[in-house]
Order: structure tokens, then sequence, then C-alpha cells
């Protein structure tokens, strides 16, 4: 048996040049590259092993580790989960940073690999620089809070333990139905040990994407079900565009007449403008896709985690006789909300009930009502793109809260534009194939309800744990993985001010992406969930103390964010006018460099609910009446949602 000498982080490199992902037929390298930021937990482990050896491996600075994480996350999802990005970061704080980023990625069932440095196996230096002691137990070290948010994890106390740990590692990678993050903890002197590894580890590896068929039982099961329903809807979840399954998919419900309604990470699978295609479902959604929900006698879920925000709290689908069939490959998934089972891959499960239905000839009843529902949409749409705060019979979407206070922050600003507004001037003047990349706040649900999505795989959003600071980083990944397309990330000001340090990334990496920053000054949709729960505006605007009452209820404060970016080396522009706007969005297409629009717009204007409930912690015990009514609507909407 030949035999290799390497020490432990040259062998893991050697190992990631060596594996490979096929999907229908097309073969590439699965990992594009390693993420870094050096410590002295890795830089002479992992780092000399790149410095020595990084083989077709490309090494990118990060600027922050839960940054650079969220760009290979990113670069995942664009890519559909067949090419990604390790990261790796020293002991620590350098580690924990990336304890949300694993999250993330693991909420979505993105796969991204973490190589975490970790204390001293021997602990002959305990306690080494950065090291937390927990005094009943020494082998804990901070990697362990990676534990619930992996979908692997592993320690790699000696240096043959590498073979089995990345052999499993690459099992969950590449396990399209149950991905996440990996997270390898490497002991800084293991990293540099030596080790005499067999030469059959690395061998080339290569993971098939393989089709899952779904079995006999499972579509007799649903052709029976579909057999008696009227009015079925379909969810199109990620799982659809991971699949490639979008074409499919348009045949599936042009053949049986089936309108589309779509998940946050199912929009732009299928073009906005398709007649079939009702939009965004649920919380985020729209009142044509919720509107036909409501009635609907069958769901078909397909690539779809029904989250609370898909199906509002289990409250959305109020038919009696509703019923519910899934498809996806994740028996988990799967199995939510009572529902048949069809464990199989959403293009080749498709493709085998189209041959089904068709022999049964089946169609739905609908009549005109699709057509009707998103002409009305079509309808509020124009609406809320026109808004204007300076007519006569101008109101804010969620009206009723901060009313009063919209003049103060339009002189603070010098801008009245409206949010709405704002994105449906973006929409009409930005590439039809450009990516729109966002996560948190408000901008989800307007983009969900207002984006008209022209080309496939354009729509980017991370919600499926709504992380604040993802955006920027998660552009620079879609753009990574897509270097041929516009990015443009949409950003609130809170989420910009928590994490955009990967701006410097895209700098030094040549990618350009584009920051539409909307700047409301305040963390604006959960103002818009406490104000509309019976509660006060409470720690969500950005304002000075004031200084008699000593409550965060002074002056509201003005932060240029252009001038800030522009010191990064960005070209910054800003906009208080809609002209302003189209002449910046139109100037940033011909830049080379990154790019940010500072924004103002005004609380209170980006979209609201269109009929979807959604359940949140009210409090039961309150002095002010707004509150008790408040958990009183909550007890009473309870009642008409599914437990399960």
């Amino acid at each position: 048996m030949s035999l290799l000498k390497l020490t432990t982080a040259q062998a893991l490199i050697k190992f990631l040049n060596q594996q490979y992902m096929e999907r229908d037929g097309k073969e590439q390298k699965l990992f594009k590259g390693v993420f870094t930021i050096f410590g002295h937990g890795n830089v002479l482990g992992m780092g000399q092993a790149l410095e020595e050896d990084s083989g077709d491996l490309e090494v990118y600075q990060g600027r922050n580790e839960q940054g650079m994480a969220h760009v290979a996350t990113a670069f995942a999802k664009q890519k559909h989960h067949g090419q990604l990005i390790a990261c790796t970061a020293s002991v620590g704080p350098g580690s924990a940073n990336m304890v949300t980023a694993a999250a993330t990625a693991t909420a979505n069932n993105i796969p991204l690999l973490l190589i975490t440095g970790d204390t001293f196996a021997t602990r002959q230096p305990d306690p080494v620089l950065q090291q937390i002691e927990q005094t009943y137990n020494l082998g804990i070290s901070t990697n362990d809070a990676f534990k619930a948010v992996s979908k692997y994890w592993d320690r790699i106390n000696r240096p043959e333990q590498l073979m089995s740990a990345m052999i499993n590692a690459m099992r969950v990678l590449t396990n399209q139905g149950d991905a996440g993050a990996v997270t390898i903890a490497l002991p800084q002197d293991v990293q540099g040990e030596a080790y005499d590894f067999p030469e059959s580890f690395f061998k080339k590896r290569v993971y098939t994407i393989n089709r899952i068929k779904p079995t006999d039982r499972a579509l007799y099961e649903a052709i029976e079900l579909i057999k008696g329903k009227k009015k079925p809807i379909i969810i199109c979840g990620g799982g659809v565009r991971y699949s490639e399954a979008a074409t499919t998919l348009r045949n599936f419900a042009e053949t049986f007449h089936i309108p589309i309604a779509e998940t946050q990470a199912g929009k732009s699978a299928i073009e906005s403008t398709h007649p079939l295609n009702l939009g965004g479902i649920g919380v985020t959604g729209n009142a044509a896709a919720n509107i036909i929900a409501k009635s609907a006698d069958l769901v078909i879920g397909i690539g779809t985690r029904f989250t609370d925000f898909t199906t509002a709290s289990k409250h959305l689908f109020q038919s009696d006789d509703v019923d519910f069939i899934t498809i996806n490959i994740s028996e988990f998934h799967a199995g939510k909300l009572d529902a048949t089972q069809v464990v199989a891959d959403a293009k080749i499960a498709l493709e085998a009930l189209t041959d089904k239905m068709d022999k049964i000839e089946y169609r739905s009843s609908y009549e005109n009502e699709i057509k009707d529902a998103k002409e009305a949409w079509q309808v509020e749409l124009k609406r809320l793109c026109e808004t204007n705060f300076k007519s006569e019979d101008f109101k804010p979407e969620v009206a009723g809260h901060l009313d009063d206070t919209l003049v103060e922050y339009e002189e603070v600003f010098g801008s009245c534009l409206t949010q709405t507004a704002v994105i449906g001037t973006v929409n009409e003047t930005i590439d039809d194939d450009a990516i729109v990349v966002g996560s948190s706040g408000s901008l989800p649900g307007d983009l969900q309800r207002m984006w008209v999505s022209k080309a496939p795989n354009t729509y980017h959003m991370e919600y499926g744990y709504s992380c604040m600071g993802y955006e920027i980083a998660g552009a620079l990944g879609a753009k990574m993985a897509a270097p041929d397309q516009e990015v443009y990330a949409f950003v609130g000001d809170g989420s910009y001010l928590m994490l955009h340090s990967e701006l410097i990334t895209s700098i030094q990496e040549k990618k350009k992406i584009n920051v539409l920053l909307f700047d409301n000054a305040g963390f604006g949709c959960i103002n818009n969930l406490q104000m509309g729960n019976g509660m006060g505006s409470f720690g969500t605007e950005f304002r000075m103390r004031d200084q008699e009452t000593n409550l965060l209820t002074g002056p509201i404060m003005h932060i240029d964010y252009a001038q800030s970016a522009a010191g990064y080396g960005v070209k910054t522009y800003t906009a208080r006018t809609l002209d302003q706007l189209r002449d910046a969005l139109e100037d940033a297409k011909k830049q080379t460099v990154s790019t940010l629009i500072d924004i103002k717009v005004l609380p209170k204007t980006m979209t609201d609910g269109y009929g979807a409930w959604w359940h949140v912690g009210v409090a039961e015990v309150s002095k002010k009446e707004s509150i008790q009514a408040a958990f009183e609507e909550k007890e009473e909407q309870l009642k008409k949602a599914r437990q399960y």
C-alpha cells in the first residue's frame, strides 16, 4: 500500500482537491476554493498547507468570519448545491463568528464546510490563548457550540481520524435532502502533525446527484387523492430550483391547469408573468396567492419546508376538506402537515405524476378564478409602485403607527421616497437577468409580493433563517457563482450596520456587486410587529437618547452611508428622488467596481399583510388594553389554525 507522509492540514487540502460533483452527466470540481481568516489557531496548519500546495483551490481572504461563510453559503445556493467553497477560521472568537452562518446554511439545507481551528489536543499549553475552560469538562471548546447548528460535526484529535471524518463530511455535503453545515474542528497541534496517509484516501471521488424515483405506492396514493380534488394549488419551493425542475413544473401546471404559488426559495423558478404563477404565498405573500390558497382543496408542496411564513402559521388553508401532497427528497420535510408523501426528486416525481394524471384525464375545475386573482393583484401592484407621499390621498401602507412623525423623517432625510415606489423603480430599471439578493427586515416581504422575476434563478432570498447581515455577503457569493450577471443586494440600514465588511472583499476580488441601501432609520419591520400587537415604538427607531427622559426618543439619527462606503473604494450615490434613483441605477451599470446607492425611505411605506396571519408571542398579561386586545385576537386566530 502506497503511503504519503503529510500533515493533517496538508492531507485535508489534498483530499478537497479530489472531490467532484456530477449532475445529469456534467462533472466539475466540487470545491472551487477556500475562504480564510488566519489566526494562531489555523495559520501554521491550514495556512501552511494552502501556501505550500493549494492545488486547484482558489484562496480567498475574508473580512469577517460570519460574512465569508455567508458568501460560501450564497455561492452554493446560487450553484444549486453543485459547487462549494470551504471556510477556515482560527480558534475561539474566529470560529465562534461562524456559528450564525452555520445555522443559516443548515436552516436552508445548503451545504457549507467549516474548518474551525481548535485548542491543543495534547492540552500541554492549556489554557491556550482564546480558550474557554469549562471546569466540568476540559475537552469542551468554543467549537462545541457548532453541534446545535451542524448537520455533521467532528473533532480530529489524531491525524488518522481525518479519513473517516471527511468521508462522512462528504456524505452530508452531497446529500441533497439533508444538507447543511459540516463542522470539522481541527486542534492547532493536530493540523501540523504528520501521518502516513494511504494514497487511496486521495483518489478521485465523484458524487452524483441522483434523481430519486418515487415508489409505486407513493404515486398510487397521490393519484387516488388527486382524483377527488377540484381546486388544487402548487407551492413551488426551493427544491424545484435545486432539482432544476422548472420546465417540468411549468408543463405539469399547464397540462392540468393548476395555479402555482411561490415560497421565497422557489421564486424565479418560473417567470412571474406566467398566467398560472400567482406569486408569493403566505405571510409575505400577495393577495392573489393567498386568496386562491384559502379555498384550495389540495395543496401540492414541491421542495418546500412548509415554514410558518409559507403556511401562515398553519392558518392559511381554510377549506374544510383540504389535503396535502408533498414532493420532497427529504423524508422529514415530506411528512409535514400529515401530507401524502412522495419522497423523490422534484423533476422525476412530476414527470411520473404527469404520466399517471394524463391517463385519468385529470384537469382542475378552475374557471376564471386564477385570471381574476392575478389581474386584481396587478392593479394593486401598480398602486404600490406609484405611492407618493406628496399626493393628497396618501396613506402609509402600515398606517396608524407613526403617521404624525413622517414629516419629521422627511425633514431629516431630505427625502420622501416610499419603499414600494423605490422597489417598483428598481424592478423596471435593472437588467432582466440581474440577480436580486435579500434576507431580513421588511424587504423580503416587499420583494416576494412585488418583485416581477423575468428570468430564471434571478431571485436569491435567504429566508430559512432570515439572517441579518447575509445580504451583502450573499450578493458576493451569488456574483462569484454567476460572474456574468449583475447582482443587487437589497439591504436595510439595520442589517447593513450589522455586517457589510465583505464589500471590501468584492473590491479585492474584482467581483462587482450593487448595494441598494434602504435607510428608514430603524428596525422598521420589527417596529411594525410591536406596534401592530399593541406596543408603542420602543427601541426600534434609530433616535438619540433624550437627556431628560433617558429614553431613546430624541432626534432621528442621520447617517451618510454613501460617504462611509466611499472610503472603502466603493462607487457611491445618494438618491432622494426617483429620478436620482434611476440615474444612479443606470450609471451603476457602467461601473466595474462595487456600487452603493444610499436611498432614504420613509418608515411605514413598505407593504402590509395580504390576508395571512402570523403566530407570534403576545403577552398574556398587560396593563395596556391594546396588548390585551392583541392577545385575544391571537387566541381567536389560533382556533382556526391546524395544530400540527
